[in-house]
């Protein structure tokens, strides 16, 4: 840097002096190099942390029924350590700047799971799920390696988008080919062989609605008319709004049609949560939560399957007042009264009484009595923490499709904790939902191990200084005098 002056005082500060009165500033110190904040050493310090709770939740499942360590408690430690240690290597490889967190809580969850379906095994013997459980969480390891390895760019999906839309209805509409399975059709059914479609499908709905959204944000903010005349609440023009409320009804619809009212509830919140945010809006907040209201007023009058859940959920001890035993419910909330503050300890609880749903739908009355309040807070706390570490990455974000992404992944796994908690706890009507990673059910455990790893791969694009500039010029140079940039507070552009 050269600069011409007029003197050579002893207020210059860093400029020397020449004979011709010019004076030349030193040249500027370079800038420190940003350091990256990979911290993998604390995920592989809380992923050990986390193997071993688990371990030792499956030899204090054997110690309490039978006196002795379980068998396999060595090679359930070794197996889902190696998995857990593949997924750390994949990271710290592919994706050394993601979140430390995300990973242990997925390890953590996951091993719970597996520790509360074997203490439920114990109890029916025939019916034995921990084994195919741990099956299926290798699976979603597996698909956990494959995206984090192999997607470099959360920002192809963006390409992807209409993809993803067709694909997400084909999987909503092939079981309605198959017959219905405890009243609901929501099931593949092949040699004994089965798969849950709208689990997978409302990822690749995330994708689309994180897209299109992305895309024409500031017309859904900003166009279309009022709808009172001295209200602030607009609505978009049905060119921009038409499609995307198209692809939300017809997902609700086949739901619907399959008596799966707990996933068209989700699709349903998923939708108005990103509106929401890609908007700025709080009235959709409002007209979603009408629609909401409105929607399961007459389904719950109309469709006997969800009346009957209704029925259940406003007189749960009806069918013991009536000479005919508890039913699922009422054994839940006994599970939980049972459960007192620090529980009967694992594998001392008779949640197994709640029947056929006790590992998947009602798996959390399991928790809840073997380890009380306290550890049902905990579940929670660290349910509450992976959702808070997603919208975080959804906040460090400066391109609208990341941002959007990053928090609708994260909303599906806090609507969908809520509503599973809220049914088997009596807070709202039962919708026949699996608990995140704990419950029994091969489709959830790999779609949320899917969840996990776009979570990873966006939140190691969230937080490396050098792509932030990448980023910006991947949907519109800063030097275009048109160019909005998204602002923080997604309500205006900045």
């Amino acid at each position: 840097m050269t600069k011409v002056g007029a003197g050579t005082g002893p207020g210059a500060g860093p400029e020397t002096g020449t004979g011709t009165g010019t004076t030349v500033a030193a040249a500027d110190a370079p800038a420190p190099a940003v350091r990256l904040l990979r911290r993998r050493g604390v995920e592989l310090a809380l992923i050990v942390l986390a193997v071993l709770l688990s371990v030792y939740g499956y030899c204090a499942v054997g110690l309490a029924k039978n006196g002795t360590v379980p068998p396999g408690a060595a090679g359930y430690g070794a197996g889902l350590g190696v998995l857990a240690l593949l997924a750390h290597l994949t990271v710290r490889l592919r994706a050394p700047c993601a979140d430390p967190l995300l990973l242990p809580i997925a390890v953590l969850l996951n091993g719970i799971g597996l520790v509360l379906i074997y203490r439920l095994d114990l109890e029916t013997p025939g019916d034995r799920a921990a084994p195919t459980q741990l099956v299926w969480s290798t699976v979603g390891v597996a698909l956990f390696i494959v995206v984090v390895a192999a997607l470099r760019d959360h920002r192809v999906l963006q390409r992807y988008a209409y993809v993803c839309v067709v694909a997400a209805l084909a999987l909503l509409t092939l079981p309605i080919l198959f017959p219905a399975v405890n009243g609901a059709r929501i099931w593949i059914r092949i040699a004994g062989f089965s798969i849950q479609p709208g689990e997978f499908a409302k990822v690749l709905l995330a994708v689309f609605f994180a897209a299109y959204l992305a895309a024409n944000r500031t017309a859904l903010a900003y166009s279309g008319r009022r709808i009172w005349r001295f209200s602030r609440m607009q609505l978009p023009t049905g060119r921009v709004l038409g499609p995307i409320v198209a692809i939300w009804l017809l997902s609700v619809g086949v739901l619907v049609l399959e008596r799966d009212l707990g996933t068209s509830l989700l699709f349903f919140g998923l939708f108005v949560v990103m509106l929401y945010v890609a908007t700025g809006r709080t009235g959709w907040i409002a007209v979603g939560l009408l629609l909401a209201s409105l929607g399961a007023v007459a389904v719950g009058r109309l469709e006997p399957h969800v009346h009957g859940r209704v029925e259940d959920w406003l007189h749960p001890f009806a069918s013991i007042e009536a000479g005919e035993g508890p039913n699922q419910l009422a054994q839940s909330l006994f599970s939980f009264a049972a459960g007192g503050v620090f529980g009967t300890g694992l594998g001392l609880g008779h949640s197994i009484l709640i029947g056929f749903a006790a590992k998947s739908d009602f798996i959390l009355a399991t928790a809840g009595e073997e380890l009380g309040l306290a550890g049902l807070s905990a579940l929670f706390l660290l349910y509450g923490l992976l959702v808070e570490r997603g919208y975080r990455v959804g906040l460090s974000l400066r391109d609208p499709f990341g941002r959007l992404l990053a928090t609708g992944l994260a909303s599906i796994v806090a609507l969908q904790v809520f509503v599973i908690a809220g049914g088997v706890t009596g807070l709202i009507p039962l919708t026949g939902m699996a608990m995140p990673f704990l419950a029994q059910g091969g489709s959830s455990v790999v779609t949320n191990w899917a969840i996990v790893a776009l979570l990873i791969r966006v939140s190691d694009s969230a937080r490396r200084p050098h792509m932030e500039g990448s980023m910006e010029s991947s949907t519109q140079s800063s030097d275009d005098p048109h160019h909005e940039p998204f602002d923080m507070n997604l309500r205006r552009p900045a």
